[in-house]
């Protein structure tokens, strides 16, 4: 059953902007650990490239706050919502502290897609509460 929806766009200018006025410690608010290794690389090599990351974290947490239904409020915080993804290259949300034992106390599994170009990222999260399954009785 879904739980939530959430999507978001996010000006990838305005993320540069925020850079240059509050250099790495804007990224230090929005991304987790895992996350900020990823930028520093990133940006090393490709500056753009570091940059669109950025915006697509935020804008994939976003999308996930609304889809949970707290925006930006407790538990819901930048840091303990990662994006990850895997080894198919599929984004996946890994939640940390309160925001995990909040989620998980509902039962609740989450799915998202990022995309970006140029001068824009955006992103869609579906949360879904999962239903027990009843068993079979003989």
């Amino acid at each position: 059953m879904i739980y939530g929806i959430g999507t978001d766009i996010c000006d990838v200018r305005r993320i540069a902007t925020s850079l240059e006025r509050h250099g790495e410690r804007f990224a230090q608010k929005v991304l987790a650990d895992g996350e900020m290794a990823a930028w520093r690389d990133r940006s090393a090599r490709w500056p753009d490239r570091g940059l669109r990351y950025l915006a697509t974290r935020f804008s994939a947490k976003e999308a996930f706050s609304k889809a949970i239904g707290l925006g930006m409020r407790m538990p819901m915080t930048w840091r303990h919502c990662e994006v990850a993804k895997l080894a198919t290259g599929q984004p996946v949300i890994v939640l940390h502290g309160a925001l995990k034992d909040w989620f998980e106390a509902r039962g609740l599994t989450a799915h998202l897609s990022v995309t970006d170009e140029t001068d824009y990222a955006a992103s869609f999260c579906v949360v879904e509460k999962i239903e027990a399954k009843l068993g079979s009785s003989a």
